[in-house]
């Protein structure tokens, strides 16, 4: 049986930019999404703890060390500069692999998008 299991967490985000006119997804910091095991271009789940909004889109890399979370095109409209997200992956797999699986969890300040924590659960 294959089951769906959280693979990567980035919780406590602050949106720095909503920009309606880009075609689309979610920027992040390189160093963010490298340290959470996000890939570029990887379907990533959008939760806006703000508004309560929730979205999928994909992850693309912004520059490193910026800080920078910034939904584009039409998931701009589900969020505002400063509103605070998490942000999931999931992956598939089979029930005995997922009874193996150890998500990357990265927690963040809630101010300027710097890492307080990292983690495996």
């Amino acid at each position: 049986m294959n089951m769906i299991m959280l693979k990567s967490k980035i919780h406590n985000a602050r949106l720095t930019e909503c920009n309606l006119d880009y075609e689309g997804s979610i920027q992040i910091d390189t160093i963010i999404l490298e340290d959470s095991g996000i890939l570029p271009y990887e379907k990533v789940l959008v939760v806006n703890a703000s508004n309560g909004e929730r979205l999928e889109t994909y992850a693309i890399p912004g520059k490193a060390g910026s800080g920078e979370f910034m939904l584009n095109g039409a998931a701009a409209l589900k969020g505002s500069k400063g509103d605070r997200v998490t942000l999931m992956s999931f992956c598939l797999c089979e029930k005995q692999d997922a009874k193996k699986l150890r998500p990357q969890i990265i927690i963040l300040d809630g101010k300027d998008n710097k890492i307080a924590k990292k983690k495996e659960i």
